[in-house]
């Protein structure tokens, strides 16, 4: 990690004098989010990330009443992926659209109340598409990062600017897609760019200031620091040991980007962060288990220190991040996260040490590993199934061709899935699909794609692609499943009212029975949704709300599946529904 980072955070403060700050949301009604249903204060409807509301107006006998409320459109010609998750509080809503825009609307009306564009520079690299999935709000500030790789914090009544903080170069690769997470009262945010050679990392700072307190690479063999408050720059540590997992140098440019954000739980006082592939693809250039990529990091909030970790696929070579959310949960006596991971396994992990409890598929098809070894926590890698190395094939630029399942888009990808404490049971929006994968040789160049693999990506079957599965974490049983042609990229969210709530890329938001995972009501909202619904209360009125815009991955890299689903069309609006008075 380079010792001038602290360089690239100067903080530039344009607005509202640091007394203004003293009301609004507060950490202590952050971490009650999941309780409270007057509001939506953070991504995941609680920093643990359950996706659970406790509201029950609209359950299974009144839904079919739902009816919208309102629509917004984010205009202009920017439309392509809509992956945000909206926030709610005092009488606002505050909703991100593609090309790192934010709006405050109100949510009675739809009405916008401000809008704010960042001025993106030319050269930009997103990896798949010019997404951002959601702020984060903390006293009257609105905060959300950019795909230039900056932190821009907002006044949620004015939406002038505060501060804002460059994060990274966003010509060596560097973006940012996630929701920041604020938990113990600081801004939580990680780094997009895997695909080009980054060095993956979560930041701790000052949510009023932008100011750092402390940093974590996620590859072995980089330094963290901590702040002091005149943002002096301390070595904190060393992330493992150099050289132990990485051998060589790779471990200089080792990806395992932390891009889709944290959870954190206040009763053990970690942050969850998953962390992405290793860079290159190419998994016998880097012998090894590469820590920390491709696995869940906890960080004491405190300190910034990896407290645990578990690595889902140790040297990866076929692109299954393992950043897919951590969600905490009680089980057994116990403090239990639940991981649907992109290998298509499904884990729960000891909250407190990482301890592996049990691992299961929760996808029909998996060969790169034959299940997970419940004692070692170590995959059964499937012998012949891993991409070889290039030079050894016929022509000396090819490795030989292996198919592989899931596809590098894996068995769940960003789409967030959901837990319900009543029916104890997740609801994941799985994929079903595969891929021919080979290596190809690659040489890291600053600011260029860093892969050293080809693929294309096939459905496995002409019924579906994507399953939104209910499924038990005690026995590993798919209790229901509801099929879908398209691939499913948006979030779910279940509530008291025994209600799941997704979206599919053919336009619909759905509502399904929690328990038997019947169809109850559907809204073609226009275009496909790849973003997770919230829901809230608003006077004696309960509100659901989804961003719909079709596009992400899918549509960029999804080879054969992209055929498929060519024919949608993009967009960019929220809905809201509420239940008709008729």
């Amino acid at each position: 990690m380079k010792s001038n980072l602290i360089t690239l955070s100067l903080m530039v403060v344009f607005a509202a004098p640091m007394g203004a700050h003293a009301a609004g949301v507060t950490n202590a009604m952050i971490e009650a989010d999941a309780k409270s249903t007057n509001d939506v204060l953070s991504w995941g409807m609680g920093p643990q990330g359950q996706r659970y509301s406790t509201l029950n107006q609209i359950n299974t006998k009144t839904v079919s009443k739902l009816v919208p409320a309102w629509s917004f459109s984010f205009g202009g010609e920017k439309q392509r992926g809509q992956e945000s998750q909206p926030l709610i509080h005092d009488g606002k809503m505050f909703v991100t659209a593609s090309y790192s825009r934010i709006y405050a609307l109100d949510v009675k009306t739809g009405e916008k109340l401000w809008k704010y564009e960042h001025r993106l520079p030319d050269g930009i690299m997103p990896c798949c598409d010019v997404v951002n999935r959601g702020a984060a709000l903390f006293e009257n500030l609105v905060i959300f990062s950019t795909l230039d790789a900056q932190l821009i914090a907002l006044d949620q009544k004015t939406g002038d600017v505060v501060w804002k903080e460059k994060v990274d170069d966003y010509a060596a690769g560097y973006s940012n897609t996630a929701a920041p997470l604020i938990a113990k009262g600081l801004l939580l945010t990680g780094v997009s760019g895997g695909e080009f050679g980054i060095v993956g990392r979560v930041e701790a700072r000052d949510p009023r200031t932008g100011q750092l307190v402390w940093l974590r690479p996620t590859v072995e063999g980089h330094m963290g620091y901590k702040y002091d408050k005149d943002g002096k720059q301390i070595e904190n540590g060393i992330s493992g040991t150099t050289n132990k997992t990485w051998p060589g140098d790779l471990w200089k440019t080792g990806g395992a980007a932390t891009w889709l954000g944290g959870t954190y739980d206040p009763t053990t006082g970690f942050a969850y962060f998953g962390t992405g592939n290793p860079a290159p693809w190419n998994s016998h250039l880097r012998p090894g288990d590469n820590l920390y990529s491709a696995a869940t990091v906890a960080i004491d909030v405190a300190t910034g220190q990896i407290k645990w970790h578990y690595q889902t696929t140790p040297n990866d070579g076929w692109d299954f991040d393992g950043v897919n959310e951590f969600i905490t949960f009680d089980m057994n006596g116990k403090r239990l996260g639940g991981k649907a991971d992109r290998n298509g396994f499904f884990y729960v992990i000891d909250a407190k040490n990482g301890k592996l409890e049990n691992a299961f598929p929760f996808v029909k098809k998996i060969t790169w590993a034959t299940g997970i070894d419940l004692k070692t926590g170590r995959p059964n890698f499937t012998p012949n199934g891993r991409p070889g190395d290039p030079t050894k094939g016929a022509d000396g630029k090819k490795g030989e061709v292996v198919f592989s399942a899931p596809s590098f888009l894996g068995g769940k990808n960003q789409q967030p899935m959901a837990y319900s404490p009543k029916s104890q049971l997740f609801y994941v929006p799985a994929n079903e699909w595969g891929m021919d994968i080979w290596n190809e040789p690659i040489s890291y160049k600053k600011g260029a794609a860093f892969l050293g693999a080809g693929f294309t990506i096939k459905p496995l079957q002409d019924e579906y692609i994507g399953a939104l599965r209910a499924i038990d974490p005690k026995t590993g049983k798919i209790v229901w499943e509801a099929k879908n042609n398209a691939p499913l990229w948006g979030g779910v969210m279940s509530t008291a009212g025994d209600l799941v709530f997704y979206g599919t890329p053919e336009g619909y938001l759905k509502a399904l029975d929690a328990k038997t995972g019947k169809e109850l009501w559907k809204f073609q909202t226009g275009s496909g949704v790849v973003a997770p619904p919230v829901t809230w209360q608003e006077g004696n009125t309960q509100y659901v709300a989804v961003v719909s815009g079709w596009g992400g991955a899918v549509p960029l890299w999804g080879g054969e599946v992209a055929k498929r689903v060519n024919f949608l069309e993009q967009g960019g609006s929220v809905w809201v529904f509420k239940l008709s008075s008729i």
